[in-house]
């Protein structure tokens, strides 16, 4: 975990003109996880909006894929980005609410779990039309997972 803050310290030290996130823009992201606690993968996507500059809303969906049943994660997260440049880092915390299923068929065996995330990421732009998105977060509630998402976002101005 101190290594994974340390890159992206050092990634936020490098700078080059691109352009800002500025309030109307948008990205969407496709992104996969990978749960640190349980040991398993998810894919998911959202939508980042940037509703004032530097501050962005990012609804996203992510479908898990654990060992016995199924499950998934609705997340609403406020984003801040803390720089701007080649690597724009930011911290985030949001709404999350995980469906889980332990024995997909049978009656009484879905849960929902609401409760809060927060974590850190980083936008990499690599050209004008994509770029490398990845975060590191923490969910409050069942069954309190921490991950870290990597993918790909598309910007739209």
């Amino acid at each position: 975990m101190k290594k994974a803050l340390l890159i992206l310290l050092l990634l936020s030290g490098v700078a080059s003109i691109t352009n800002a996130q500025d309030q109307g823009d948008f990205r969407i992201h496709a992104t996969g996880f990978y749960g640190l606690k349980f040991d398993y993968f998810g894919v998911g996507g959202g939508l980042e909006y940037f509703f004032a500059d530097r501050f962005a809303l990012m609804p996203s969906y992510t479908r898990l894929y654990p060992e016995v049943g199924n499950a998934s994660n609705f997340s609403f997260d406020l984003r801040y980005y803390l720089t701007e440049g080649a690597s724009q880092v930011y911290v985030m915390a949001g709404y999350s609410q995980s469906f889980q299923n332990t024995a997909p068929g049978d009656p009484g065996t879905r849960r929902d779990y609401v409760g809060a995330n927060f974590g850190v990421g980083a936008y990499i732009p690599l050209t004008d039309w994509v770029g490398l998105s990845s975060e590191i977060k923490f969910q409050s509630q069942q069954p309190q997972e921490a991950g870290i998402k990597l993918g790909f976002a598309f910007p739209f101005k």
